[in-house]
């Protein structure tokens, strides 16, 4: 099983001259259905426009399985999500919504930012909770596959 996040539709302006959606769109796609996560963590826009602390995405690695076009529905869930004291790697699929394929999957590595520094910091221990708990919630629904990035996390 995944955890769902959100549901997305292709629209017109994402598709490239072969029809089908642009890859910088299924970013776009993934990058704000990572968003729910970051806010339910206190690590997302609200905290990086109040607190000036936020994630940066490092490094990634995208799958692109089946294209998707215009005025398709995508759901976006969440596969495998990890941390230590600054980092966090997870993992997202991209599911056609009615026809039920895998479209896509991304594995981002984040760090934790103090954006007035803009250097990477510790999470605070509120927010490493809020991640911790919701791993412990959902481990059992995790189903990464082959991860590329875990090794990036310092535990």
């Amino acid at each position: 099983m995944s955890i769902y996040l959100k549901t997305g539709r292709v629209k017109s302006e994402w598709t490239d001259y072969n029809g089908h959606m642009n890859l910088a769109f299924y970013i776009h796609l993934f990058d704000s259905a990572w968003e729910v996560l970051l806010q339910k963590f206190n690590i997302g826009e609200d905290a990086a426009k109040i607190e000036k602390r936020t994630t940066f995405a490092v490094e990634s690695h995208t799958t692109y399985d089946m294209e998707v076009k215009v005025g398709d529905e995508v759901d976006i869930n969440l596969l495998f999500i990890d941390f230590d004291k600054k980092r966090i790697v997870y993992k997202l699929e991209m599911i056609h919504k009615s026809e039920k394929y895998l479209a896509a999957t991304t594995e981002v590595c984040s760090l934790y930012v103090d954006l007035n520094s803009r250097k990477v910091t510790e999470f605070e221990e509120s927010k490493s909770g809020l991640i911790k708990n919701f791993i412990e919630d959902n481990k059992n629904n995790f189903k990464p596959g082959n991860l590329h990035l875990i090794n990036k996390l310092k535990k």
